[in-house]
This record gives C-alpha cells, structure tokens and sequence, in this order.
C-alpha cells in the first residue's frame, strides 16, 4: 500500500479503525482532539460506536463498560484528561479487560498549556491508577510508528488482558508526515469465554475489581505481578542509533529521540562519537539493555522534555555510580537539535580533559 500524508492524530484514528476498533467513547481536549473528530465520522460509516461523553471521566467508565464485552474499544485523551480517568483505569487494571488508550502529551501541572510536553512519564508508567500494576506502555517517535503501535496496541491489549497505552507529545499528534497505513481487520465475531454476552444457556459470569477479603485481594495482585512479569520478559522495545562505538548516549524517547538522533549526527560531524538510546515501551523500560551499554560508554546523557522524569528509570537501569547526566525543558518548551548538541559538545570537552 502506498504511503499517504497524514496529520498525527488522523493517522492513529485511521490505524485504530484498521485493528478492529469497535467501540470508542472519548472527550475533545487539545492537542488530541482531530483524534476524536476523525472517529466520530469513520466509525458512523461504518457502523461502529461512537460518543463522546460529557467529561473523561464519564468516558473512561464507559470504556470499561464496553471492554466488559470483549470487544475492541479506546479511548484518547492529553494529559489533564488522562489525570481524569485514573480511578477508571485502575478498576479496568483490576478488572484484566483489554483496553486501548491514547495519550497525545501537553504542557503542565495542572491545566498549562497546549503545547507538546513529556511530563506524563510518571504517570503512565508507574501505576496509571492506584495500586500495584503497570500498563503496556508504548512511545512512538514518528507519525508512521505512532500507526504501527497502536495498530500493535490493540492485540497486546488483548494477549494480556491489559491496558495498553500509546503516549506521544503534541508535535507527532500534529505534525505531518508520510505514513503506509496498515491493512483493514475484520471485526471479531467471536467474544472471549469471560467477556459478558448475557447468561442464557451458560453460567453467570462476573467481572469485578471488588475484592472485599484481603486473601482474596491479594491473590489478584499476584495473579497480576505475574502478568507484568510476563510482560517485562516479552515486550520490550527499544531503537539504538550509532550506539556501538559512541561515548556518549543519549537517552531519550518520542519526538526527543528522534531531535537527539539529529544531535548526534552533528556532534559525529565534529568529530564526538555520540549515539542515541531510544526506548520505544516505557514500560516495560528496557533497562537490561541499556546497563549493557553503559559498559561501553563514557557517559549518559537524558533528554526529555519534563524535569527528569525518564531520568529515574535511566539511574535504576545503570546505577548510583555510572555518570548520568540531563538535559530538559518543561512547560511546552521543545528544545532543538542545536540545544542537545551544546551540552553534548560540552560533556565532550570533559572527557577530553579527563583523558589527558
């Protein structure tokens, strides 16, 4: 199929439709709102469910709902709205039905601002809702990756009986790009044997995050520790640049990785071995790999565009001893190319002076 221009957000509309979506129920908020308006038309056509609801909570609650039912559903939101539907999403967690979520990140705390940002890293990959759990969490650094993954999202979703979310900042949700969209899923018939479809002829089935007894309580969280680890062994993604003679790596993820892999092309022209880390699941973090890589460089350096948020996960994954250093901004501030090379620039001057 041949590769069309196509904004962000319609491009993951578009690969949603494509996987199987069958119900989507969400709440405009900028910077992901084409998302939602791009739905409410494709998924009329074709027959399929959509409403926006009065609010993200209303929204999240009816994903739950729909997921009840074993089919494929989603929602997408920014980060305000995402904060929102936390109780949702742990009741959904607690639940272990197959949910979609789409994070278009933006300036913050609280309301901020529409510009793109990464500073919803903590709170998609820690817990996405009170409790011991962790989402599937997936970061793309291009309009084509952001249609690859969610397209993904849905079958992992449905592998583990998890959420999956796909995060991205507000520059790939606008941004323009060639992308080769993936081919059209036929809606499953055939509902899992857990989903609720209605007890005639069978026994009742219950889907519930009520636990009252701790014994009870806690054998669910086992039972979900053992899925994340399951999770942790199998899904984890990264995309390495350069990485094998570098000094320097540069560790960041979504549009900053893709910047960063520019910086580093710049700083190899002035004769600085820099390579970039990109991990593409954020959770599952690809910590292993990256502890392995800090056996053959000289220095890490974080980029984010938040105040050192995948920076935690980076000194978890190397150690209170290796040098570790960070380079962002918040508040919807992108940094460029030229930005990342300064301090690379200067993290190489260093390890001149250390060297003679």
């Amino acid at each position: 199929m041949a590769r069309e221009l196509w904004k962000g957000n319609e491009a993951l509309a578009e690969a949603s439709v494509r996987a199987g979506l069958v119900a989507y129920f969400g709440y405009p908020i900028t910077p992901q709102t084409e998302l939602l308006e791009y739905l409410s038309l494709r998924m009329v056509k074709l027959g399929r469910a959509f409403l926006q609801a009065e609010s993200e909570l209303a929204a999240i609650n009816m994903v739950y709902g729909a997921a009840c039912t074993g089919v494929r559903v989603m929602t997408s939101s920014s980060s305000p709205g995402i904060s929102l539907m936390q109780e949702g999403l742990s009741y959904i967690a607690a639940s272990e039905v197959p949910v979609v979520l789409v994070d278009i990140m933006r300036g913050g705390p609280g309301l901020g601002n529409i510009q793109p940002s990464q500073g919803d890293y903590f709170q998609v990959t820690r817990a996405a809702g009170h409790g011991d759990f962790h989402p599937l969490v997936l970061a793309p650094a291009t309009v084509q990756e952001a249609v690859d993954l969610v397209y993904l999202a849905f079958d992992l979703a449905e592998k583990y009986r998890t959420i999956v979310i796909v995060v991205a900042d507000g520059n790939i949700g606008q941004m323009m790009e060639p992308a080769e969209m993936p081919p059209m899923r036929k809606v499953k018939k055939d509902r899992p044997d857990w989903a609720l479809t209605g007890a005639d002829g069978r026994e009742h089935r219950i889907i519930t995050s009520l636990e009252l007894g701790a014994e009870r309580l806690e054998a669910l969280n086992l039972r979900l520790q053992k899925k994340i680890a399951r999770i942790r062994q199998a899904e984890v993604r990264y995309q390495e640049h350069k990485v094998e003679d570098a000094d320097i790596l540069i560790a960041a993820f979504g549009t900053m990785g893709r910047i960063s892999q520019t910086a580093a092309e710049m700083a190899r022209a002035k004769g600085i071995k820099a390579g970039v880390f990109r991990p593409i699941s954020l959770f599952p973090f690809p910590d292993e790999r990256l502890e392995e890589l800090s056996r053959q460089v000289s220095r890490i350096l974080v980029v984010e565009m938040n105040a050192g948020q995948m920076l935690d996960d980076v000194r978890l994954a190397v150690g209170k001893d290796f040098p570790v250093e960070f380079y962002g901004r918040m508040g919807g501030v992108v940094p460029l190319p030229d930005d990342v090379l300064e301090v690379v620039e200067r993290i190489g001057a260093e390890l001149n002076d250390e060297q003679r």
